[in-house]
């Protein structure tokens, strides 16, 4: 079935991403040549259900081609975006000055219907896409495009921001190198990666780590020491490990900066944690670099900028053929459309047997575990 005339919403949730201006890019162009109208709600949904911080009904803006011709190489996003905006289960404020978790998606429903709005477009992680296959099963027709630069949806083969995100790592790692081997220290890299490791793996890899500690192989400190200790006594002078944020020891649990009612636990910490215990299990002076957000910002790599329009691209391709509570996916050659139940069911996690795992422990790169 072909559809001839939409109004199109398009949103960005969930933690931002380089590429997401690529996918907004590429949805507008797409609409507009289809001579659609396409409309950006921001931060998440709360242009729609904060009204009152978007005067002059700000919080939905049409978009034009003039309005994102000159965006696709920025970082961020131009709608905005949230990791709060759960609208089934939105703290909202009581009469009596506290906050209670409320169902604010009728109204949400609502907004849609009284804005004439035909499908949405939403782009997040498996929270986001979540949230959107709801609001399909309330009647609100949706098409997802995937979000993450942990690249830990299973249905795509690679997620726009991963390629950007292990550039940079790399390139932060290649810079300490030098620094570890002038002091003669162990430096150890805490990067993203709550669940997958891939960021962690890739990165590591790429920058010639003397050990990966991984969130799906968890680590054993005296294993990790005494390769490092092995390694110094060959005559190399210094040792780098890279850390994702959601590694944790044999029998341990993960390392948690701060927790939040409503929000997912806030990771962070193993990167001290494991550089402390190294200190004192070698005897080498120890640093940690902790790279967090750093990840998630700048400029998409020229790989994650074209992932980034074609994804936006498809997902008007799949409204105009008639799709509906599907996710655009990467599988090459293809781009396919996945059912997004499907695709958000499972997480795509780090196989012990990975050819990168394999490669790693040829190269002599130590996990910690499962050697």
């Amino acid at each position: 079935m072909t559809v001839t005339a939409r109004r199109v919403a398009i949103n960005t949730g969930g933690g931002d991403a380089p590429g997401l201006n690529a996918v907004i890019h590429g949805a507008v162009y797409a609409a507009r040549n289809l001579g659609w109208q396409i409309f950006g709600i921001r931060d998440g949904y709360d242009g729609f259900l904060e009204p009152q911080n978007y005067p002059g009904g700000g919080g939905l803006v049409e978009l034009r081609r003039s309005a994102v011709r000159e965006i696709s190489h920025l970082g961020g996003t131009i709608l905005g975006t949230t990791n709060r905006g759960d609208p089934f289960c939105r703290p909202t404020r009581q009469q009596d000055g506290t906050f209670k978790d409320v169902d604010r998606s009728d109204e949400l429903m609502d907004c849609f219907r009284k804005n004439r709005l035909d499908a949405l477009i939403a782009v997040g992680g498996d929270g986001s896409l979540g949230i959107a296959h709801k609001l399909q099963s309330k009647g609100l027709r949706v098409i997802g495009v995937p979000k993450t630069i942990d690249n830990d949806l299973e249905s795509t083969v690679l997620t726009f921001g991963f390629n950007t995100a292990v550039s940079f790592a790399t390139e932060c790692i290649d810079r300490l190198h030098s620094t570890a081997l002038s002091h003669q220290r162990i430096i150890v890299v805490e990067v993203m990666g709550r669940h997958a490791g891939w960021i962690a793996l890739h990165s590591g890899l790429a920058g010639r780590a003397d050990a990966i500690l991984i969130p799906e192989i968890p680590f054993e400190i005296e294993k990790v020491a005494a390769h490092l200790c092995r390694k110094h006594e060959e005559g190399k002078a210094y040792s780098i490990v890279v850390v994702a944020e959601g590694a944790k020891p044999v029998g341990g649990d993960v390392t948690v900066r701060s927790r939040e009612a409503g929000r997912a636990d806030r990771l962070g910490g193993i990167g001290e944690t494991v550089a402390a215990r190294l200190q004192e299990l070698t005897g080498k002076e120890n640093r940690c670099v902790v790279l967090g957000h750093l990840l998630r910002g700048g400029s998409p790599t020229a790989i994650d900028r074209i992932l980034g329009v074609t994804f936006g691209a498809a997902a008007i391709h799949a409204l105009s053929m008639g799709m509906d509570g599907v996710m655009v996916a990467l599988n090459p050659p293809r781009i396919d459309f996945v059912p997004i139940q499907q695709a958000i069911a499972h997480l795509k996690l780090v196989p012990r047997d990975s050819e990168f795992v394999l490669v790693s422990r040829a190269l002599d790169i130590c996990f910690g575990g499962g050697e």
